[in-house]
């Protein structure tokens, strides 16, 4: 990943520069500075991060569909997903009535969320290209946080929306029904990185008493992950952790969350065989068999995995592995990418993993001459190739970040040449 002399500088490890506080799912509103970001040049070095399923998934869609020149094209992508998750679940939903009701979704409305979230982010880049003439296929790369990878697919032309939808829509109510015995937990240290393998170790260990499935649902730093479990499995895991702390960094904590998550990412969906069902009705998934443009850096690999034809392998394993947001957040940086453009309705785990990273850089350099340095190096593209492996970090602080439901109700479509003048 991404000095002269005898003596290089070197980057402090990893673990010093991301000693993240513990992680909240709370939304971060962006300040005003970061939507005053001028889109139509800032399009060619973003990256475009796509949110996945939460507890509370309207944002400001109902302000979108009320707007008099924005409305009817998210009522268009919301209808359309309306009629596949009506097909699917056999049952009348609409969505364009739930959005402009406000009426938020719940676990048992999850076919319906899944539907929404994915048609107002597809809906959102077609105003940002409609309205503004901005091609957001110019970004330079994109990726999403669980359901969220799935619609950068379909934003990047891999595969259309409706059948996107259909695998989820699917499986969706058996997510439901396995969501109603999980638990999610966050496990995180207060210093020193978490030793993952460990971790996936005390797991499997857990699952073998047979009280229980748990397993790692996200890598959200080098200090924290999302773990899911059922039955007992998480108080479990918790005593195993006090039993074995000579093999985990000091001060490591598991914070149960109170609300039911579907167990997306976990060992959990094999006991309804969904990733194997997922991956059969796959086969017959119109679509696929071109790169997604812009380029996909998928949080199943960590990387850029996609290819002309190999979604459908990716995506079958999207289904019960942890999501690598770690990996990808510093891809972001390791690239040298400038802006990071949150697509979906109140973005909030991608936002605010940025934003606890240049706080926590932030800190570190304002006390020390020697990361100062360092971190004014790095704003230099010729010296970033000879800079120790984890110097990509220190540009953390200098990502603007644009949420962009926040920039389209900000701005006035009759005036798109004036993209940066206004902010949220």
């Amino acid at each position: 990943m991404p000095g002269s002399g005898s003596s290089k500088p070197v980057a402090p490890p990893a673990r010093q520069l991301v000693s993240f506080r513990r992680p909240s799912t709370t939304c971060h509103a962006l300040p005003p500075a970061a939507q005053a970001v001028k889109l139509s040049e800032a399009i060619f070095n973003a990256a475009l991060a796509f949110r996945g399923y939460n507890v509370t998934n309207l944002g400001r869609s109902p302000e979108l569909l009320e707007h008099p020149v924005y409305g009817p094209v998210v009522a268009d992508h919301l209808a359309a997903a309306s009629e596949v998750c009506a097909r699917v679940t056999r049952r009348p939903v609409d969505l364009v009535s739930m959005v402009r009701q406000r009426r938020e979704t719940s676990l048992d409305t999850y076919a319906e969320a899944i539907g929404m979230i994915v048609a107002i982010e597809q809906a959102q880049l077609q105003l940002l290209q409609d309205c503004f003439a901005i091609d957001y296929r110019q970004a330079r790369m994109s990726y999403g946080f669980s359901l969220g990878e799935i619609s950068a697919l379909v934003a990047g032309g891999v595969i259309d929306m409706g059948e996107a939808l259909r695998v989820p829509l699917t499986m969706a109510e058996d997510c439901v029904e396995l969501a109603r015995d999980t638990t999610l937990g966050v496990l995180f240290s207060r210093g020193a990185a978490l030793p993952v393998d460990e971790i996936e170790r005390l797991c499997l260990r857990v699952n073998n008493r047979g009280q229980g499935v748990i397993g790692i649902s996200a890598i959200l730093s080098p200090n924290s992950v999302l773990v899911m479990g059922t039955g007992s499995s998480l108080q479990i895991l918790a005593d195993r952790i006090q039993q074995v702390q000579e093999a985990l960094p000091a001060g490591v904590h598991l914070r149960r969350n109170e609300s039911h998550w579907p167990p997306l990412h976990t060992p959990i969906m094999w006991e309804r065989s969904i990733p194997n069902r997922s991956a059969a009705m796959m086969h017959t998934l119109r679509g696929g068999f071109v790169a997604p443009r812009p380029p996909v850096c998928s949080l199943v690999t960590g990387t850029f995995s996609y290819d002309d034809h190999n979604a459908r392998q990716i995506l079958a394993r999207w289904v019960d592995h942890p999501q690598r947001l770690w990996d990808v957040v510093y891809e972001t940086l390791a690239r040298g990418i400038d802006t990071v453009v949150h697509v979906g309705p109140q973005p909030n785990i991608i936002p605010a993993t940025f934003h606890r990273l240049a706080v926590d850089v932030e800190s570190q350099t304002r006390h020390s001459v020697s990361m100062r340095a360092l971190s004014a190096v790095i704003r230099r593209p010729w010296l970033q190739s000879l800079l120790p492996k984890r110097a990509a970090l220190l540009r953390a602080p200098r990502i603007q970040q644009v949420n962009l439901e926040d920039w389209l109700l900000a701005h006035d479509p009759a005036r798109p040449e004036a993209d940066g003048d206004a902010t949220a």
